[in-house]
């Protein structure tokens, strides 16, 4: 977390990091148009496999140290790297998916968490919280900061309406590799961690649960969820550092146009 020797990425590698990054925002687009109640969760990971490979990329998960799947799909107290299969979305549910790709040897990666029909006030101010808490982290994504000053501006904030922070998955560098140095802690303290250099990549990505911080691993030796099987939601966004403001690669625009919700 605090190695000073970060790879920053040149002007032709930034944009083919973008057009990977406006691949997954665009997939996940095309999924949101099929969340609703009664849908398979394995419905949703088919329609991400075709799309990307339509727009001439790969999955970026699947095979992906085993992880036999395109999206990761996590419902409900699910925090990540849920498996897609035979299990249905029902009225109430958030479920957060997060999808890869990889064009031209570089990745793509970003994540958004979806009510599913009616769901309850209370679990959308998490979802809203969390993906504030974001755009938050988004805004110290500047030359000169440091890491901490990212993973504070989460942890205060969410923390301040009584949600907790996972520490034990973060956000990442990403490039030739889905993850690469350095990780982004969702909770530390400002002015500590790595400066943070111009044409520094990274995915920022607050996993955000409503009651304890602690997770636990299925069996399945992939989901990771809550311990006290509270809610849990999941925004990412991949962005490059610069001097003045981050310039943000991926984009919720096309997703929150599907849900009929401002653009971001």
């Amino acid at each position: 977390m605090f190695n000073t020797q970060l790879t920053v990425k040149s002007a032709e590698e930034i944009e083919l990091l973008r057009e990977n990054a406006i691949i997954v925002s665009k997939t996940l687009a095309e999924v949101a148009k099929q969340i609703k109640p009664g849908v398979k969760t394995i419905t949703l990971d088919k329609i991400a496999e075709e799309f990307i490979r339509a727009e001439g990329a790969i999955p970026g998960f699947k095979g992906y140290r085993g992880f036999p799947a395109t999206l990761c799909i996590s419902i409900n107290e699910e925090v990540v790297h849920g498996i897609p299969g035979e299990r249905v979305l029902k009225n109430g549910d958030i479920v957060s998916i997060d999808c890869g790709c990889q064009k031209y040897g570089y990745y793509g990666d970003s994540a958004y968490t979806f009510p599913v029909g009616e769901v309850s006030h209370k679990v959308l101010n998490l979802l809203k919280r969390t993906k504030e808490s974001l755009f938050l982290a988004l805004k110290m994504a500047v030359a000169g900061k440091r890491i901490g000053d990212i993973s504070a501006s989460v942890q205060e904030y969410v923390e301040g309406f009584g949600y907790s922070v996972v520490r034990e998955l973060v956000g990442h560098g990403i490039g030739k590799q889905l993850h690469e140095k350095p990780d982004i802690p969702n909770y530390g303290r400002r002015g500590y961690g790595a400066k943070m250099p111009v044409g520094l990549i990274i995915c920022i990505e607050p996993m955000i649960n409503m009651g304890t911080k602690s997770v636990v691993q299925d069996q399945d030796g992939w989901t990771i969820r809550t311990a006290d099987r509270m809610p849990s939601a999941h925004f990412e966004l991949t962005v490059a550092v610069r001097k003045e403001k981050a310039d943000i690669l991926s984009t919720f625009g096309y997703i929150e146009e599907v849900l009929g919700l401002s653009r971001i």
